[in-house]
């Protein structure tokens, strides 16, 4: 085991762990982080994505060891102070049935925004591309993603 340290959400965190521990594994089961999930453990879902250091990635595909030093931000750390306007747009529009999805598709789409704050209908398909859903598909998440982007 080896002791490594991380920022999480803003908030600096130690944690022991074994070469081969995955960073999903680590996040969800040894630090209670629930929005990232394990839908199919090969980084073909999206349903793990994280932002490390101010990009997009799959949990389920980076050793947690590889984390040392740097910067991890979850849907737990966009949402501290209660729904931000994307997520309220995502709510109004249903743009989600199960929800599975979700965390990850927020995240993607959090940085896109972050990086492009008027981006338009194909870079945002471009930015959800690796998130799969299964519901609703994503005309609903495209559309608020347009509607809180024109606002601000």
């Amino acid at each position: 085991m080896k002791k490594i340290s991380f920022t999480l959400n803003g908030e600096l965190r130690y944690i022991y762990v074994a070469p081969n521990e995955g960073l999903l594994e680590v996040l969800r089961d040894k630090m209670g982080v629930k929005s990232p999930k394990c839908g199919c453990d090969s980084g073909d879902c999206g349903a793990c994505t994280v932002i490390l250091n101010g990009k997009t990635v799959r949990s389920c595909l980076i050793f947690a060891i590889e984390v040392d030093g740097q910067d991890i931000l979850t849907l737990e750390g966009i949402s501290k102070d209660g729904l931000t306007p994307l997520q309220t747009a995502l709510n109004e529009r249903n743009a989600y049935q199960c929800g599975y999805c979700a965390p990850g598709m927020i995240l993607s789409v959090t940085e896109l925004i972050k990086k492009n704050p008027h981006p338009s209908e194909h870079e945002i398909k471009e930015s959800i591309a690796g998130n799969l859903c299964r519901c609703t598909g994503y005309k609903p998440v495209i559309d608020a993603v347009l509607e809180v982007t024109k606002k601000h």
